[in-house]
């Protein structure tokens, strides 16, 4: 799993957290990983769609799932480790 990284206009760099669809993924905020958006991107350009934490840790929870029944295991093993990292605190 690579890192993937957006630079937000007003909060910055953030980092992928995951892929939720095939045009969607879950950023944070690179340092204190309080904030979360959904990353739209179509034709039309970039939508971030600010989240709450508890929105976040759920659709990191529903991609952990989806993993475990088609996934790799260094992919689970991955996001399971960004899941404790970003959740723990």
């Amino acid at each position: 799993m690579s890192e993937h990284y957006l630079n937000h206009p007003t909060f910055g760099l953030l980092s992928r957290l995951c892929r939720v669809d095939e045009f969607r993924s879950l950023f944070t905020t690179l340092y204190a990983q309080r904030l979360f958006f959904l990353i739209t991107t179509s034709p039309d350009g970039v939508q971030f769609e600010p989240v709450s934490r508890a929105d976040a840790k759920l659709m990191v929870e529903n991609q952990m799932r989806s993993l475990r029944r088609g996934g790799t295991d260094t992919d689970q093993k991955n996001l399971q480790h960004i899941y404790k990292r970003t959740f723990s605190q």
